[in-house]
């Protein structure tokens, strides 16, 4: 209640970035301590990042649920009102794309994302600006998170444009279709 929620569902590994996350929540905090971190999931990072948020006198702001079962993911989902994807640039997260975000706009989320190659190329050229920041640098995350939440009614268009981005655009029949001229060619080979 009257907090300022963001949070990561998913596997804590050391590419998703959730430490830079959990260092914008050291200076967000500061600037206005409403701002809460729920980390769904788990993995082999996690000690690590309950050592950051120990070190950074966070355990008021971070909560970690630990795994969940599955039939009790979209409760967390609604409690978080921006889904932060922090991946850092390596050569994985640059040529692998992740499903994350299209599944944040499926489901009418509001998200953020490193400008990675594989976030790049899932996001609309007119969500890029607003949606993503640069990586492995946790001002940019901040700034963008401050505006984000400074700003209502762009988060309320920014979520219908996704929704509208993954329904019209990157959509299954859409994806699909770009491979089938590939596999007809094989066919005939």
């Amino acid at each position: 209640e009257g907090k300022k929620v963001l949070g990561f569902v998913g596997s804590f590994y050391d590419y998703e970035g959730l430490d830079l996350l959990v260092e914008a929540m050291s200076k967000l905090t500061k600037l206005d301590p409403n701002y809460h971190l729920l980390l769904v999931g788990g993995g082999v990072e996690k000690q690590n990042l309950v050592e950051q948020v120990n070190q950074l006198g966070l355990q008021s702001h971070v909560t970690f649920t630990g795994r969940v079962p599955h039939e009790q993911v979209m409760d967390y989902y609604s409690l978080i009102e921006l889904l932060v994807y922090p991946r850092k640039s390596l050569r994985l997260t640059e040529l692998v794309t992740p499903l994350k975000p299209l599944e944040a706009m499926a489901q009418g989320r509001l998200f953020l994302a490193s400008d990675v190659g594989g976030h790049k190329e899932l996001i609309s050229r007119e969500l890029c600006e607003s949606l993503l920041f640069e990586s492995d640098n946790p001002d940019a995350l901040i700034n963008k998170i401050i505006a984000l939440f400074d700003n209502e009614q762009d988060r309320g268009n920014l979520v219908n444009q996704g929704r509208k981005f993954v329904e019209n655009v990157k959509n299954w029949r859409n994806s699909v279709s770009v491979y089938l001229p590939i596999y007809e060619r094989l066919k005939r080979a």
